[in-house]
C-alpha cells in the first residue's frame, strides 16, 4: 500500500489566468508544493491531477508525475476537492498502486513546508482519525464581527457579545487551504472533512495566505520574500 500526494491543478482558473503555473518568486507556483512534498519524504509518489497538458508538462519538470489526465466532468468550476482526490485514489487502485493514505496538496500553496506535511501525516496515524488538515486562527474574535445592513448601517452578527471581553471569547480557526491528509477509505467514501473525523494541523497566521486575486498574489509574494530574507518559521 502506498502513500501519495495528489495536487489538483486544473487549467481553467478565471480570476488569475494560468494561476497554477504563473511565476511566483522565481518559480512556477505549482513548483513550490511539489518541492515541499518531495523534500518531506512522506510520499511514494507525488502526482498532479490536471486536465491541462501545459500544467502537466510543468509539473513533470519539477519532479511530479502525471500518470493520467483528469476527466472533463471533474474539471469544471463546480467540482469540489473530494471527488477529484477520490478519482485519483481509485485510478491508482485500478492501475496497480493501492493507496493507504493520500494528501491533497493545493497547487497554490507556496507557504506549505515539508515539516508541516510530516506533522500532518503523524497526526493522521497517531490520532487514528480520517483526516488531518492545515488550520490557522482568526486574528480577531469572530463573535464580535460586524455586518453592513441593506440600509448602509452597521450591526453585530452576535450583539450579545458587545460587552464581552475579547479574551473571554473562544478562539476560532479556519481552513488554511494548504493540505488535507486523509485515509484512502475517507476519500473514497467522500466523508466530510470539517467534522469530528478530522484533527487540526495548526499553522501560524503569517504562513497562511489565500491567493484568489492579483492583490492576494502581490501580498503573498511580499510576505514570501520577507520570510525568505528573515529565515522565518
Amino acid at each position: 500500500m502506498s502513500t501519495v500526494a495528489i495536487i489538483p491543478a486544473r487549467g481553467g482558473s478565471k480570476r488569475i489566468p494560468r494561476k497554477n503555473i504563473k511565476e511566483f518568486c522565481g518559480k512556477p507556483m505549482i513548483a513550490w508544493p511539489i518541492e515541499a512534498a518531495l523534500e518531506s519524504e512522506c510520499f511514494d509518489r507525488v502526482i498532479v491531477s490536471t486536465d491541462d497538458e501545459e500544467i502537466a508538462a510543468v509539473a513533470r519538470q519539477w519532479g511530479a508525475e502525471t500518470p493520467f489526465m483528469r476527466p472533463a466532468q471533474l474539471s469544471d468550476d463546480y467540482t469540489g476537492t473530494i471527488p477529484v482526490i477520490r478519482h485519483a485514489v481509485e485510478w491508482l487502485d485500478d492501475n496497480g498502486t493501492p493507496v493507504s493514505a493520500a494528501c491533497c496538496l493545493y497547487a497554490t500553496a507556496p507557504f506549505v513546508s515539508p515539516e508541516d506535511l510530516i506533522r500532518g501525516r503523524d497526526l493522521l496515524y497517531g490520532e487514528g482519525c480520517n483526516y488531518a488538515f492545515s488550520v490557522t486562527s482568526y486574528a480577531f474574535p469572530i463573535q464580535r464581527a460586524l455586518r453592513i445592513t441593506a440600509a448602509g448601517r452597521v450591526a453585530m452578527f452576535n450583539p450579545e457579545h458587545f460587552q464581552t471581553r475579547s479574551q473571554d471569547l473562544e478562539e476560532a480557526w479556519h481552513d488554511a487551504g494548504q493540505f488535507y491528509w486523509g485515509t484512502a477509505q475517507a476519500w473514497q467514501g467522500e466523508l466530510g472533512i470539517f467534522s469530528e473525523h478530522a484533527v487540526p494541523v495548526r499553522l501560524p497566521r503569517h504562513r497562511v495566505q489565500d491567493i484568489d486575486t492579483l492583490e492576494d498574489w502581490a501580498r503573498a509574494e511580499w510576505l514570501f520574500r520577507a520570510m525568505q530574507a528573515q529565515g522565518a518559521e
